[in-house]
């Protein structure tokens, strides 16, 4: 894991804490295909489809009620972190409830090995874990951080207030350029 620094979330993260249960349960993409995100609930704004080499990044259902404040988050994390040009493929709040856990997985898609997969913790409490190889990790609300999923990543929520994490992943232009 590695801290990218402080990011101003307040509209973000007021938007997002505002959801209501209709939101968090209208797409349910991600627990369906995915085990490992069964206990999760998301708010997808955009997500990809397709192979690496035609690659299909669509808006979803979370894209009116969250990109206004979203975007702009996302662009200064890239415009601060990373090169310009590039793509984002995916971008979700996601809420791991009280109690939840997501188990060990890394994530195989090809689309993860050429993306960076960014989070920006949007709530949590001292009682969440992240773990990526065997290393608990704590993030902090207001910051950013990059997460290697290549490698075994798992999450713990044994606290009595929810997690939620902004979650986007940036793939840059040199890859696309490669690619099409």
């Amino acid at each position: 894991m590695k801290q990218l620094g402080d990011v101003d979330i307040e509209s973000l993260q007021r938007a997002v804490v505002a959801l209501d249960d209709e939101a968090w349960a209208s797409n349910s993409l991600r627990q369906d295909e995915y085990e490992v995100h069964r206990q999760t609930q998301s708010v997808v704004l955009v997500f990809c489809d397709g192979t690496i080499e035609d690659l299909e990044v669509r808006q979803s259902d979370g894209w009116g009620s969250l990109a206004d404040v979203a975007v702009p988050v996302m662009h200064d994390i890239i415009a601060r972190f990373y090169s310009p040009g590039g793509t984002i493929i995916r971008a979700m709040a996601a809420k791991l409830p009280a109690g939840g856990r997501i188990n060990p997985h890394f994530d195989a898609d090809q689309t993860f090995h050429r993306s960076h997969r960014i989070h920006v913790p949007i709530t949590t409490n001292a009682r969440v874990r992240f773990m990526i190889d065997g290393k608990p990790h704590q993030m902090r609300v207001g910051n950013a951080y990059e997460i290697n999923n290549q490698k075994t990543h798992s999450v713990m929520n044994s606290g009595s207030d929810d997690r939620i994490t902004f979650i986007f992943d940036y793939m840059p232009k040199d890859f696309i350029a490669a690619n099409r």
